[in-house]
């Protein structure tokens, strides 16, 4: 989690009460929800609803192990699960292949390109300023298939862990190697670094990346989910 939360940071934090208030500047719920810093009460729960209300957000929290107690509370209050993530990690050792010639590098910052590819598939410019302001080392990754470029990623360290994030391959050059490419010379990269781990978050629902993470050795190691309260009168 510390790894998870130094390689993708939120634009700034903010205590109330037993929890910490996080702004994502619309980089997503990665970095927009609130965390739980302490066993948190029911007066904790409706100071940070009313914080993020007052900000015009919708209340949500991500619940990490050991947040059982919180996990309930807010499922008492109405709150839906969703997005279930799992952590995937390996061994650099196990994981690094040098990248073939033109086949894959790392970039900072990154290439127009990459930015394309990442825009096409949902990840826009308040997600690339989440990469931006992580801290070095960090790459864009980039792969091609076929002579062009299919995918690229992002990747940053934090202690002896390589963090990936933001896999994207475009739909037409799938099942071409372009994702396995970007996972290894990832690892390859954060072996360069001296890194010991390379890691990542996925939905537990996206079973096409999984299959692609099981396929190369990655292990589960944790995860985490949000709790997020509908705006009155929303469906579903």
């Amino acid at each position: 989690m510390a790894a998870l939360e130094a390689t993708w940071p939120p634009a700034a934090r903010m205590p109330v009460g037993a929890f910490m208030l996080r702004d994502g500047a619309g980089g997503g719920k990665r970095v927009s929800a609130a965390v739980a810093m302490a066993e948190a009460t029911e007066a904790d729960i409706a100071a940070a609803e009313a914080a993020m209300r007052a900000r015009g957000e919708q209340p949500l929290f991500m619940i990490r192990a050991g947040d059982g107690a919180l996990d309930d509370a807010l499922a008492a209050r109405g709150y839906a699960q969703i997005d279930t993530t799992l952590f995937y990690a390996a061994p650099v050792g196990i994981l690094a292949r040098k990248p073939a010639p033109i086949t894959l590098f790392p970039i900072w910052p990154p290439l127009q390109i990459i930015r394309d590819i990442w825009t096409e598939r949902g990840i826009g410019a308040a997600r690339q300023a989440v990469m931006a302001r992580a801290a070095a080392p960090k790459a864009a990754l980039i792969a091609r298939v076929a002579d062009r470029a299919a995918g690229a990623a992002f990747v940053a360290c934090h202690g002896d862990i390589a963090m990936l994030h933001a896999v994207e391959v475009l739909p037409n050059l799938r099942r071409q190697g372009g994702a396995r490419n970007l996972v290894t010379g990832a690892a390859w990269w954060a072996q360069e670094q001296g890194m010991r781990w390379l890691a990542l978050a996925v939905t537990r629902d996206n079973a096409a990346a999984r299959a692609v993470y099981d396929g190369l050795g990655m292990m589960v190691c944790g995860g985490y989910h949000y709790r997020m309260l509908a705006a009155p009168g929303a469906a579903g």
